[in-house]
């Protein structure tokens, strides 16, 4: 097969918005979608750009203001806040929550399982001077204010 028949690479799931994300923390502020697209690589289409800024905007990754007739971009999330967030949606999806948390821990390797549990202790001690776990922590177990965190989306 030569270089004229190969297959491009096909990204990953969600990789088109870590990068976007990344592209967004780097701007001095709120961004357009163009220049986002500017300093993207890969050269993606600027309707692409607006279709991925628009999925993280449903996902309150970001958060955008109207300038004119488009609107501005800012990043209201990391790439570790995007994963949580999948991972929440993931679990907010299923039935049994218990049998999705326990075949997920006993899956951690022990390294990831201590950190796990590290960050549980910090989450239940507010009142550690070392390490805030109020909501938007790292080791806050649960942000009252984020998405999917309504009585609503548990079903209450």
């Amino acid at each position: 097969m030569g270089p004229d028949t190969r297959r491009l690479r096909r990204r990953g799931q969600g990789e088109l918005e870590a990068q976007v994300l990344a592209v967004l923390h780097s701007a001095n502020g709120p961004a357009t979608a163009g220049w986002v697209q500017e300093h993207l690589d890969g050269g993606l289409a600027y309707t692409t750009v607006i279709t991925i800024l628009s999925r993280l905007y449903a996902k309150n990754a970001v958060t955008r203001s109207r300038e004119g007739r488009s609107y501005t971009w800012t990043s209201a999330s990391d790439e570790a806040g995007l994963a949580a967030l999948r991972m929440r949606r993931v679990l907010d999806g299923e039935r049994d929550r218990d049998a999705v948390l326990a075949h997920f821990i006993s899956a951690l390797s022990p390294s990831d399982e201590e950190r796990l549990r590290a960050l549980l202790a910090r989450a239940a001690a507010p009142d550690d001077p070392g390490e805030p776990a109020g909501p938007g922590s790292p080791c806050s177990p649960r942000d009252p204010s984020g998405p999917g965190n309504s009585p609503d989306a548990e079903g209450r």
